[in-house]
């Protein structure tokens, strides 16, 4: 048998897509072969990730994980919304969240190359190549993130199926139903509204600058005799209408019954009822295909592929 050296499998991994060890097997069974190794990738369906690679991945499902006071929340992408549904995809989504955990990986190029904790013969990535050629579309593991709460718990929230995903850390001195409850209702919060931050402290302030600048002038056109009293007050007003949009504890609270309570006086209201110290520290909120430009496919069409 011919010796399998690792330039051999790179060249076959470059043109097949496959993942290492599969090309490694492969050439083994085929003593060295290169054309019959893409033969056997093929014949055995692991040839095909290749070929899926560039085309749009931009449905798919978040998932969250929650262990302790530590969780994690990972996106991963297919082509098709009926591949999202699907029950073998949301058991692998499943597995990469649970690996998302425990990572010490700090970006996604180091977490696909980890090793795959389900088997540790690939890595994500290898593993991820081998499911593009099981379920047969593109598929990505897009983001991760983990949150780990040092003085309270993590609370998560899933969207109609895994479309948003919101993990929300919560400090506090007592941990009760009556507060898991206030920590859902405001994961259902950021899942709805889609603050940016979670307090003003977080806001960028060059942002806020160039905010000012622009209102300011925009102030002035519509005033133009006004005093800067007078426009002081004008940008002053529209800062604050624009924090509380973008702000979680500062936007109004989607339940409150006057619709003028804001998420931070419903946090307030709900730690005095419970003789409890409560504070948002921080919120993650994925959303499915965020950001990616979607391919425009009707249910029939996305069946065809299917059955193609």
């Amino acid at each position: 048998m011919a010796a399998v050296t690792a330039a051999m499998v790179k060249e076959l991994r470059e043109s097949t897509g496959a993942g290492m060890m599969d090309c490694k097997k492969a050439l083994s069974n085929t003593d060295g072969d290169m054309d019959k190794a893409v033969e056997w990738l093929r014949e055995n369906g692991l040839a095909k990730a290749a070929k899926k690679a560039g085309r749009i991945a931009a449905e798919g499902i978040v998932k969250t994980v929650i262990e302790g006071n530590k969780a994690a929340i990972v996106e991963v992408n297919s082509e098709t919304d009926f591949v999202a549904k699907n029950a073998d995809f949301q058991a692998y989504v499943a597995e990469v969240a649970n690996q998302a955990l425990t990572t010490t990986a700090t970006d996604i190029d180091a977490f696909l190359a980890e090793k795959c904790a389900t088997d540790e013969s690939k890595t994500v990535a290898e593993e991820l190549a081998s499911k593009v050629a099981i379920i047969g579309e593109n598929l990505k593991i897009r983001r991760f993130a983990q949150v780990e709460a040092t003085n309270g718990f993590v609370a998560d929230y899933i969207h109609m199926g895994g479309k948003i995903g919101v993990l929300v850390d919560v400090e506090t001195d007592v941990d009760n139903e009556a507060i898991r409850e206030m920590a859902k209702n405001v994961a259902m919060q950021a899942a709805a509204l889609k603050p940016l931050y979670t307090t003003r402290a977080e806001v960028d302030q060059e942002y806020l600058a160039k905010e000012t600048e622009i209102i300011t002038a925009a102030a002035k056109n519509e005033k133009p005799d006004a005093n800067d009293k007078i426009i002081e007050g004008m940008v002053k007003g529209r800062i604050n209408k624009e924090l509380k949009e973008i702000c979680l504890v500062d936007q109004v609270y989607v339940k409150a019954e006057d619709g003028k309570q804001s998420v931070a006086q419903y946090v307030a209201e709900v730690a005095k009822a419970n003789n409890a110290n409560i504070s948002i520290k921080s919120f993650v909120r994925f959303e499915t295909g965020e950001g990616i430009e979607k391919k425009q496919e009707d249910f029939a069409a996305e069946v065809a592929a299917q059955l193609a």
